[in-house]
């Protein structure tokens, strides 16, 4: 049995749901033992305070759902108590799994806060996380939404309960460029400067894990520019990587420029092949240059960590849509040409041997 769990707190027979009536004194009291008694046991046991202080945020509002709070003393409690039982979370000395628990049951407890009592707990969140690569963690985990939340499209914007977390997990993530951006950018946009808050701060303030995710984060925030435009300034902020867009182009519809990129320059093979299986029937025409740029490409090494599977579908896919596009012979010499011109992967010259 945890330390934790042999203890009996005292608060928590007081704080369950709806345990105060609508009068705030006795509700304020309760909240200042709470603090009291937490702050006693971290003398001897920070571990044991910062667990009681979690559960504590976790029952405080639920608890106190039915109280007057009309003239703010009972928020300026829990204020209060917030600023205070925050450094004993941060400080206690525990592994990354029992910090990352507290963390998730802080969160929920944050997104069922309805009324709210704990919404200032986001201000202090990359205090929480403690390192920086918890607090990057959880800004990845949340920026996508807060980017969301503040799009200008009316259909799209709306209040998100971690924009304020992520922002703080950001700054404690060392992440200062891009909440500079963020910030910034927001700023222009609520001011009717769209415009000009893409072209200083949209690509950077809007940069997701992906290629992908990127460009439809960017068409989506900025509705009234052309998804063409949008992705050629992505492309020209990444010089030597137009591959990466190939993805995006193919999303926008765009395909005689994903045909261009993916031949410009390398691109990930499956996603290719991905293109190709999609493609086949619908546009035979694309799906073979889709294909053939596969081949290209893994002939030429790229390609995460690749398998003779990989080779083996790329081609078959291939030359199905050349079976379509009733080009078979020609798209067979094609892969022969790339088969034998390939440098630094011999195994797929001799993967695409087998299989013609």
């Amino acid at each position: 049995m945890t330390p934790a769990a042999g203890h009996r707190w005292e608060f928590k027979a007081r704080f369950r749901r709806d345990a105060f009536g609508w009068k705030s004194q006795p509700a304020i009291q309760r909240v200042k033992q709470a603090v009291a008694e937490i702050r006693k046991v971290a003398r001897k046991d920070p571990v044991l305070a910062a667990e009681g202080a979690v559960t504590f945020l976790e029952r405080v509002s639920p608890a106190l759902a039915r109280v007057d709070s009309s003239s703010g003393s009972i928020g300026t409690a829990v204020n209060n108590a917030i600023a205070e039982l925050v450094p004993i979370i941060a400080g206690a000395p525990v592994d990354a799994r029992t910090r990352e628990a507290w963390l998730e049951r802080l969160w929920e407890a944050h997104a069922n806060d309805s009324i709210p009592y704990i919404e200032l707990l986001a201000d202090d969140w990359g205090a929480l996380c403690v390192s920086p690569e918890v607090a990057s963690s959880w800004a990845d985990r949340l920026i996508e939404v807060a980017k969301l939340a503040w799009s200008p499209d009316p259909t799209q914007r709306g209040f998100f309960h971690g924009t304020t977390a992520c922002l703080s997990a950001l700054l404690h993530a060392g992440r200062h460029d891009e909440l500079l951006a963020l910030l910034s950018e927001e700023i222009l946009l609520s001011s009717g400067l769209a415009d000009e808050a893409y072209r200083r701060y949209g690509i950077a303030a809007n940069e997701a894990t992906t290629h992908l995710a990127t460009f439809r984060a960017l068409t989506r925030k900025y509705p009234h520019l052309a998804p063409a435009q949008i992705l050629a300034d992505l492309v020209a902020s990444t010089p030597g990587h137009e591959g990466k867009w190939f993805a995006a182009a193919k999303d926008a519809g765009l395909l005689d420029v994903a045909l261009h990129l993916a031949s410009t320059r390398p691109c990930e093979p499956r996603t290719l092949t991905r293109a190709v299986r999609d493609y086949a029937e619908s546009n035979p025409e694309f799906a073979l240059g889709a294909g053939l740029a596969a081949l290209h490409w893994m002939a030429e090494g790229y390609g995460y960590e690749l398998v003779g599977l990989d080779v083996r579908a790329a081609c078959s896919e291939t030359l199905k849509a050349a079976a379509a596009a009733g080009r078979t012979d020609e798209v067979k010499e094609c892969i022969r040409r790339i088969a034998a011109s390939g440098g630094g992967a011999n195994f797929v010259a001799k993967v695409l041997a087998e299989k013609l």
